[in-house]
């Protein structure tokens, strides 16, 4: 058993695998079975779990937000609106100056 190292081309994603040598009888040659460990930190080049497909176990995907992101998320959304009707009565209002002179 070792640990083998395969960079990604396409990404630049280095990702660790634990390798296992065996015979296969019917080739008569020896083959190798690799497993993925993980992604390679490139900084700390610490091995970090995945699955390699980004599912929803994989520390790579984004976590559900909270309660209080949420929460900020429609406070924006509001806001914006806010805005915009605000937008259409000051529109409103020059339309009226200029129709006056």
């Amino acid at each position: 058993m070792s640990i083998v190292y395969q960079t990604d081309k396409r990404s630049g994603i280095t990702y660790a695998y634990e390798s296992k040598s065996y015979w296969d009888k019917e080739t008569k040659m020896p083959r190798c079975k690799r497993t993925l460990i993980g992604r390679v930190d490139p900084e700390t080049g610490e091995i970090k779990p995945t699955d390699g497909r980004c599912r929803k176990n994989s520390p790579y995907q984004k976590a559900e937000p909270t309660a209080e992101e949420k929460i900020m998320e429609r406070l924006r959304g509001m806001k914006v609106s806010e805005l915009k009707k605000e937008i259409v009565r000051l529109e409103l209002e020059l339309e009226a100056v200029k129709s006056k002179k």
